[in-house]
């Protein structure tokens, strides 16, 4: 490499250097942190339903949101710096329009009835 072409190598990086710094703006919003909220589960006492308990620590009621199908819930919540979200699938079909829930404390507490299973036989023939 000659003399001029290590002049104008050292031109160029000292140009890049030269540029000034953007500035971060004061105002952004700052990030969340995607978090799955600690799920637990089980039969009730009656033996006719589930009971869940979803553990979203800080998060207004009015943030939540709440979906289910007869055998998945989907949880939702925010806070200022937190966004949980979770996804659970139910061992069991439950009658999800018949499902109550409350909320207090930063616990979520969801109540699912089992839903009927219609059994239904035919005889097979054995040859």
């Amino acid at each position: 490499m000659s003399e001029i072409e290590r002049k104008e190598e050292v031109t160029e990086v000292e140009k890049v250097e030269e540029k000034p710094l953007e500035e971060k703006k004061v105002d952004e919003e700052p990030s969340r942190i995607v978090l799955t909220p600690e799920m637990c589960s089980w039969i009730d006492e009656e033996g006719t339903g589930y009971e869940m308990e979803v553990y979203l620590p800080g998060v207004e009621k009015e943030s939540i949101k709440l979906r289910m199908t007869e055998d998945t819930v989907f949880v939702a919540g925010d806070t200022e710096r937190i966004r949980y979200v979770g996804y659970y699938t139910l061992c069991c079909p439950v009658e999800h329009e018949k499902a109550t829930s409350s909320y207090k404390n930063g616990l979520l507490r969801i109540h699912a009835p089992y839903k009927e299973i219609e059994m239904s036989s035919v005889d097979v023939t054995i040859e």
